[in-house]
């Protein structure tokens, strides 16, 4: 049987710069997007909305979120994972580093000036979504 694994993630643009969480070390250290797995009781929206929260401090609503890409990439274990990425119209709330086990900072960066070590996940996803593409696949 193979696994598969529901992911979702947040594009969130701000004046002209995108907002990205710095992993920890341990974790190789990359900047990525707000995010992660579905829960079996939650639906996308849900899981997104409680991500944000958790791990920036980002209060999303549902109507505000808009489904911008579709990720399609295979596992170290030959799986599959999925990853929806939505793109948030409005949202409030004060930034935070949440979860410090796993991040140490979150930060907003010009879309010109991305930073070196954005994971390659993620500057694929966003030359994708930027160019329009609803759906790839990302082969390594």
């Amino acid at each position: 049987m193979t696994d598969t694994n529901l992911k979702v993630r947040l594009i969130l643009y701000n004046k002209g710069s995108i907002l990205l969480l710095r992993q920890k070390k341990t974790l190789g250290g990359n900047y990525t997007l707000v995010g992660g797995t579905i829960e079996n009781t939650e639906y996308a929206l849900q899981s997104l909305i409680r991500e944000a929260q958790e791990e920036a401090g980002i209060i999303l609503k549902e109507k505000d979120l808009q489904l911008v890409h579709v990720l399609h990439k295979r596992t170290k274990g030959n799986g599959h994972r999925i990853t929806l990425y939505f793109k948030a119209s409005q949202w409030s709330g004060k930034l935070i580093t949440g979860e410090p086990n796993k991040f140490k900072g979150v930060s907003w960066f010009l879309l010109e000036n991305l930073p070196a070590n954005l994971s390659e996940t993620v500057r694929h996803v966003l030359k994708e979504y930027r160019e329009g593409r609803m759906y790839s696949e990302f082969k390594k």
